[in-house]
């Protein structure tokens, strides 16, 4: 008798829970735009949803804690004057995110750590570049300050938020509307999809293909691709009769699939969600009410099908937490945000493990908050790993992190003096001089900002003295 081996993998028991009723976020009323990003972005500190809002576009953000019914009159973030298409969170500072409109904008936002009273209207800068409407954001993953666009131009610019300058602009090399975007893991290369068929592997800072592929995935319908972790291609897509498949491609031979595989002929575009710790691959698709998720490995088919995570109702968008924001004390190898009509829900994905210990075989160092790179060094050619960090004790959040731009002046050319030790700050040069008056100014900022602070504590302590006296 032949004994059937079966594979070994820490993830093949993989199982999806939902949260309970009292963990969800209820009345929210999810945007009904019909474009095929997530709608949905979250981190360790807040959850950002696209909402339907009257007069333009807008966007609510609920700190991860506040769970259950949100007021209808709950502050939102307002500023576009058209639908907001995409959000995303930089993954240097859980403060800001930024948000893509039909207005043809794309706005930065500092996120207070306190719940606003009223909305929040002024970005903290506005990126005007693209001529049509933008529907992709993606943050570079290890240089600071360095922003993805996509528009319906056809056009990808690479923006330094920090200043707000265009540091890139890739405008001839997609013919068509560009589906997806994704960089790979130290943000050296673009994997990108596009109307026209054709699967792109782009050098960024040389704006030339590296290596393409025509027909990846027959269908005429909307691709994706995400870079995994061995620097393969995987990506969604549809065969000529509509079914939906998904492929593994090594950029380095596009002329054959590493793998293909058929999955079912649903019209809903499936969005990737990929863990490079754990190497799965999570796959949501508009409209189901279903998650897959595959594990890739090295060996034979490559992209190995573990389960799926049902539900009754349909998904309109999903958020996938970093995986510095799960719970390493339940075994949570990823969490998602799944978006109703009116609400959203939290989905833990776990393996099941005996052992309360810390499991460092789950949880790899992973990337942390603080980026390895600053955006002009990447500009001129420098490429860095992530910053890793390990979550052995947990990870908490740094305390409110303020970004700050300088709009560098575009009529003064001249090069920068050197600094000389010995120079009074009247004889320093014009450079020195603003940065000197700019940390005056921080300074005073922040003494303000503690005396109100303390002015507060003082308030309600006061406040704590009465209750006190009140109860003897």
């Amino acid at each position: 008798m032949s004994r059937r081996v079966v594979r070994q993998s820490k993830f093949r028991h993989v199982f999806g829970q939902a949260a309970k009723a009292d963990q969800a976020y209820e009345d929210i009323r999810v945007s009904k735009v019909t474009w095929d990003s997530a709608f949905c972005a979250v981190n360790p500190k807040f959850l950002a949803i696209i909402v339907e809002a009257g007069g333009g576009g807008a966007f609510i953000v609920l700190p991860l804690a506040k769970t259950g019914r949100v007021d209808k009159n709950y502050p939102l973030v307002t500023g576009h004057t058209g639908p907001v298409l995409d959000i995303d969170w930089c993954p240097h500072n859980d403060n800001v995110i930024a948000s893509a409109s039909d207005d043809t904008t794309v706005m930065v936002w500092q996120i207070p750590d306190y719940t606003p009273v009223r909305n929040i209207t002024e970005p903290v800068i506005t990126l005007e570049g693209h001529s049509k409407r933008v529907g992709i954001l993606s943050w570079h993953p290890t240089a600071r300050n360095v922003l993805l666009s996509a528009g319906g131009d056809n056009v990808i610019i690479i923006w330094n938020v920090g200043t707000g300058e265009v540091l890139l602009s890739l405008d001839d090399i997609h013919p068509d509307v560009i589906h997806s975007v994704c960089w790979n893991s130290n943000g050296s290369l673009l994997a990108t999809t596009c109307k026209d068929k054709t699967l792109r592997i782009i050098d960024p800072r040389k704006s030339q293909v590296v290596a393409e592929r025509f027909a990846a995935h027959e269908g005429m319908r909307p691709m994706r691709a995400v870079f995994t972790r061995l620097g393969h291609i995987f990506t969604t897509g549809f065969t000529r009769m509509s079914q939906r498949e998904l492929g593994l491609w090594d950029p380095n031979n596009f002329e054959e699939p590493v793998a293909l595989q058929e999955m079912d002929t649903s019209n809903g575009v499936l969005l990737p969600f990929y863990d490079p710790d754990s190497s799965i691959v999570y796959l949501c698709g508009k409209g189901d009410s279903s998650i897959r998720y595959f594990e890739i490995t090295e060996e034979p088919p490559f992209v190995h099908y573990l389960n799926t995570f049902s539900s009754k109702e349909p998904q309109r968008g999903m958020g996938f937490m970093p995986k510095r924001g799960l719970d390493v004390s339940k075994c949570e190898i990823a969490r998602f945000y799944k978006l109703h009509e009116r609400k959203c829900e939290p989905i833990i994905m776990t393996v099941p493990r005996k052992s309360d210990l810390f499991q460092d075989d789950l949880y790899p160092d992973t990337p942390g908050p603080e980026p390895a790179l600053e955006a002009d060094e990447w500009l001129s050619g420098q490429d860095a790993e992530p910053v890793l960090i390990s979550l052995k004790e947990g990870y908490v959040p740094p305390k409110h992190r303020e970004l700050r731009v300088t709009k560098r002046n575009i009529l003064d050319v001249r090069p920068p003096a050197s600094p000389r030790c010995s120079q009074s700050a009247s004889e320093a040069p014009l450079s020195q001089q603003h940065t000197l008056e700019t940390l005056l100014e921080e300074i005073k900022a922040l003494r303000e900002r503690v005396q109100a602070q303390e002015e507060r504590i003082t308030a309600l302590e006061n406040m704590l003295c009465e209750l006190v006296d009140g109860t003897d």
